[in-house]
């Protein structure tokens, strides 16, 4: 029988269930709490195969990792995250969910990964990077915050790069960005040979003018095949989730 985990709890850190195989996490309202981006990114990413070793690229409380562990059958996941408060955080919530086996959290900035993994040794990277160019837009003055949000420590490119360093060749990539940001991403990707085979857009609502989020998968050194999927709504004209959407929490389940 396998003792209690004690974790403490610091100030203003709450501890959340995630309503899928009894998993928990510990997030912080002063900080950066997951959003559905991160639950939308992990079901686009769940087709993963067996045993693969997984990077977390920007991993923040480390939920991407968690709800891949619960939905795939990987072999193991290694987050990256830069802040070493959050990085903190995120092995909390491994150590609350007996996952030390499974998931471990590297404190460093990406553009030092070869300081701590070697190169080439993984089969997927997923990433949920800071979305705005630094310097551009309003800022939110929490630090925690405006490093996930912007490019301040990394932009895309680094991103990229380092996904291209830490992929085995016809390896996949998985992220979620913003669509105003998709020529950049392609571009970037095409300079470091990861080619986009899927493209899915995410709407707010059916009659949404412009998509909210965009998701993509591509392969290291793959052939140069795109295919555009179905659009993905989030709600209703109702302000209620989407079937869709129901069915990603659901299977949470």
């Amino acid at each position: 029988m396998k003792e209690k985990v004690i974790v403490i709890l610091k100030d203003n850190e709450r501890i959340d269930d995630l309503q899928i195989k009894n998993l928990k996490i510990i997030q912080n309202t002063d900080g950066f709490c997951f959003g559905i981006d991160s639950v939308i990114l992990s079901d686009f990413a769940k087709d993963i195969k067996k045993n693969s070793k997984v990077i977390d690229l920007g991993t923040g409380t480390g939920i991407i990792g968690f709800l891949l562990i619960a939905k795939t059958n990987l072999a193991n996941i290694t987050g990256i995250e830069v802040q070493a408060e959050v990085a903190d955080m995120a092995n909390r919530s491994i150590m609350l969910n007996n996952l030390e086996n499974k998931f471990n959290i590297i404190n460093c900035n990406i553009k030092n990964i070869l300081d701590n993994v070697e190169r080439e040794s993984f089969d997927v990277v997923v990433t949920n990077p800071p979305y705005k160019k630094n310097n551009t837009g309003g800022k939110n003055e929490n630090e925690k915050k405006l490093i996930s949000r912007h490019e301040i420590l990394a932009d895309i490119n680094d991103f990229i790069k380092t996904a291209k360093i830490v992929l085995k060749d016809k390896g996949t990539l998985y992220m979620v960005h913003r669509p105003e940001r998709l020529s950049d991403i392609i571009y970037s990707l095409r300079e470091n040979k990861i080619e986009p085979k899927k493209i899915r857009f995410v709407y707010s609502k059916n009659d949404s003018k412009n998509a909210k989020l965009v998701l993509i998968k591509a392969v290291k050194n793959g052939g140069d095949f795109l295919e555009i999927e179905n659009p993905l709504y989030i709600y209703r004209e109702n302000g209620e989730y989407s079937d869709e959407i129901i069915n990603i929490y659901n299977n949470n389940n």
